[in-house]
């Protein structure tokens, strides 16, 4: 603040003796008189008075006091809005579509915006953790954007967030950037080669798992919040953690070899459960055009000129049929 020190050693503020004193052009030196103006540093010009500096403990008390009424209305009005909404919360959650009870262990909800809303409602309430399982492979790129805002905040609040994908999530470019972001930020990700269903679990108090889908719309959740049940899908959740693998973001499937063999062992395993390839392919999150190019290799190295074939070496050395 040159020029207002200026302005202080000569009891005024003219711009010709500020650039003069400053070394800066007239237009630069017309800009700060401006800004020190709006900071209420400076006089307001008036016809026959100077332009002269003010006290700036006099300006902190004219800028501040207008923005702390401005919050402490803010605040009141907040107070207002909490007061208001929760005196109607219970006569909402009461009525047949409002979602679940507080006394209903498990709720069925069939409208998928309904049950957004519920997961929005368990997310603003979460405290301590969100973990959740992701089967399918890599997701959509309008889904991880949502939910990467959804995960930050969390992040953001102290929330641990742990999150389990399939091993095939590590080939999808979107899902590698999501994963990226996070954990950046402080987030947990595994993947393991197969996983059943999605599951969301906030503060081991309330789980969320999807309805089968019949059709091509989104399926609704039953909302779970029976202590025994949350408790136990939070056990299972720690169990398949366990054996997870951290989503190295640096490395794709192809070049981490452990989670490759985990693949190729899953594909193996399942044909020799006579499985056909969509099925494998849905199973283990991945595109059925790619699963045949596994399923090829494999019938290539060993030896096998069809899947019948195939089944019977890979039962005899699973020795499910005499050599």
């Amino acid at each position: 603040m040159k020029a207002y020190e200026t302005a202080l050693q000569k009891g005024r503020f003219e711009d010709e003796e500020i650039a003069a004193a400053t070394g800066a052009d007239l237009g630069a030196v017309e800009e700060v008189r401006k800004s020190l103006q709006d900071l209420h540093l400076l006089s307001q010009p008036a016809p026959g008075r100077p332009v002269v500096p003010l006290d700036p403990e006099v300006a902190e008390a004219e800028l501040v006091t207008p923005l702390e009424v401005e919050i402490g209305r803010r605040r009141r009005e907040i107070g207002r809005i909490h007061e208001e909404l929760r005196t109607l919360a219970a006569d909402y959650r009461a009525r047949p579509s409002g979602g679940p009870a507080a006394d209903v262990p498990i709720t069925v909800l069939d409208d998928v915006e309904e049950v957004r809303r519920e997961i929005d409602r368990a997310r603003y309430g979460c405290t301590e953790e969100r973990m959740s399982l992701q089967s399918g492979g890599g997701r959509p790129p309008e889904l991880l954007e949502a939910d990467r805002e959804h995960t930050l905040e969390l992040l953001r609040r102290g929330v641990r967030v742990r999150t389990l994908y399939q091993h095939t999530a590590r080939t999808s470019l979107a899902t590698r950037t999501y994963v990226q972001e996070v954990t950046r930020q402080g987030a947990e990700v595994r993947t393991v080669d197969e996983l059943s269903e999605r599951l969301i679990i906030y503060d081991r108090r309330i789980a969320f798992i999807p309805k089968e889908r019949t059709g091509s719309r989104p399926p609704g959740a039953a909302v779970i919040t029976e202590p025994t049940v949350v408790g136990y899908l939070a056990r299972s959740f720690e169990s398949v953690w366990q054996i997870g693998r951290p989503f190295e973001v640096g490395r794709q499937t192809a070049e981490h070899p452990q989670v490759a063999e985990e693949v190729r062992h899953s594909i193996i395993r399942l044909m020799a459960l006579g499985l056909k390839d969509e099925v494998i392919a849905r199973r283990l999150g991945m595109a059925t055009r790619t699963c045949r190019r596994h399923i090829s290799a494999i019938m290539e190295e060993m030896g096998a000129v069809s899947r019948f074939q195939a089944g019977l070496i890979i039962g005899r050395e699973n020795g499910d049929v005499g050599s």
